[in-house]
């Protein structure tokens, strides 16, 4: 009989949480601040061009196993701000178990604003911590 390994537990959703407001006054001091070279969120820069969603965005998001919902500062999910632990931009796994960070400011910054990198951080992420797609 062989052995079936460790269990492995199931990412049922992604949790992005923008480093910024999401009420027009957050967004628009956001906007302006990310243009006088004040504010910088990284998964901002992955997810939008200058005014709006990127079409590379959105189709790499729809093709996910699960879906990848994103938030501001403001809105997030409690269990979301509570695994973030104040550290922003974040990507999360929600689980059946819970939720796991999978990536933290440093590993969004060097995504490089590309959304294949993102993909593959998130994929190396979930691995290393025993992460798989909803079957």
């Amino acid at each position: 009989m062989t052995d079936p390994g460790p269990p492995t537990t199931h990412i049922t959703r992604l949790v992005g949480v923008y480093d910024a407001e999401g009420t027009l006054r957050g967004e628009l001091a956001y906007w302006i601040g990310a243009r006088l070279g004040r504010r910088h969120c990284s998964l901002c820069e992955i997810t939008h061009g200058l005014v709006r969603v990127r079409a590379e965005w959105t189709a790499c998001r729809d093709g996910l196993p699960a879906r990848f919902d994103t938030f501001h500062l403001d809105d997030q999910p409690a269990e979301v701000r509570l695994a973030a632990a104040g550290r922003y931009p974040v990507v999360v796994a929600e689980t059946a178990e819970g939720h796991v960070v999978l990536l933290g400011p440093d590993e969004l910054e060097a995504c490089g604003g590309s959304v294949d990198a993102l993909m593959h951080a998130v994929e190396t992420a979930a691995a290393a911590k025993g992460l798989t797609w909803t079957p």
